[in-house]
């Protein structure tokens, strides 16, 4: 078992089908040298999606391992989702960030899920064209509604990322995002801190129902 609750890869195909369902998604990032109004750095595009039931996820989907590899299967996802831009797209074993076991999604009932997260840096020309190929891709307005960059920073208002965490995410999506957010260092530790403070403050967050950085479940 990894930190935070984690599954090394290895550790997360031990656990096998009928009891195991595995679902692979993609977090996509790239520098980023703009400044908003300016002046605000912001330092890093990371990509999200909003999905069909109206909440925020990572592209990618369920996998069958009797299909192939886990990567084998997450491209195929990424291909569905992200169209032509995702084509030339490679994701290896040595990009998994962690699985997730116990989900609260249940594939079927009595079946439980591995929530498996890649990340993959990309450049930034290449994460441009995954954007502007989204709306080509299969699933555009079906299952996936589009794309949004996540908001890094935090502006004097207390907006930016300390709202976005307070929108809503499916199944452990916004655990998987803090954990990178944190262990890539793309938000500063007290910046995360400071965000996460402010999200936790309104009435509308999930923050009070979830953890933090110092100790998130599945």
């Amino acid at each position: 078992m990894g930190d935070r609750g984690l599954l090394s890869r290895a550790e997360a195909l031990r656990l096998e089908p009928p009891t195991w369902c595995h679902a692979c998604h993609a977090l996509l990032y790239a520098p980023c040298s703009g400044r908003l109004f300016g002046r605000v750095p912001l330092r890093f595009a990371l990509l999200m999606q909003l999905r069909f039931d109206g909440r925020l996820g990572f592209p990618g989907g369920f996998v069958d391992l009797r299909d192939g590899s886990l990567e084998a299967g997450l491209l195929r996802e990424l291909l569905e989702e992200l169209g032509p831009g995702a084509t030339g797209l490679e994701v290896g074993p040595e990009e998994h960030a962690g699985a997730r076991p116990g989900s609260s999604d249940e594939p079927r009932p009595g079946q439980r899920l591995v929530a498996h997260l890649y990340v993959k840096q990309l450049q930034p020309e290449q994460l441009r064209d995954i954007e502007e190929g989204a709306a080509r891709a299969p699933d555009h307005g079906l299952e996936v509604l589009g794309l949004v960059r996540v908001p890094l920073h935090t502006l004097w208002d207390g907006s930016g990322l300390p709202e976005f965490l307070q929108q809503r995410f499916v199944g452990s999506a916004r655990d998987q995002l803090l954990d990178a957010l944190h262990r890539l260092n793309l938000v500063p530790g007290h910046e995360l801190e400071r965000a996460l403070s402010l999200a936790r403050r309104s009435p509308n967050s999930q923050c009070h129902q979830e953890g933090d950085l110092g100790g998130r479940g599945t």
